[in-house]
């Protein structure tokens, strides 16, 4: 999604894409240029699919108020 987003939209991306422009939200996470690997946040077993399936929705208000957004690899354990 966006101008830095991975991959190819498809149909559920366009409408959530749509639902954003609509409820004037911006995607954080496509704002910001990062290497692939700061980009996916999800990567099949054999490395070879990667997706980008976590989305910040910022209201567009509020858009110059974010630093950085991008995925951080490893478990989820805090």
């Amino acid at each position: 999604m966006g101008r830095n987003g991975l991959g190819v939209m498809n149909e559920n991306e366009e409408l959530l894409t749509d639902f954003y422009a609509v409820n004037e939200l911006t995607i954080g996470g496509t704002l910001f240029p990062h290497r692939r690997c700061h980009k996916a946040t999800w990567v099949s077993p054999d490395q070879q699919t990667e997706n980008q399936i976590d989305h910040i929705a910022v209201w567009q208000h509020w858009r110059s108020s974010l630093q950085d957004v991008r995925a951080k690899r490893g478990a989820d354990i805090y």
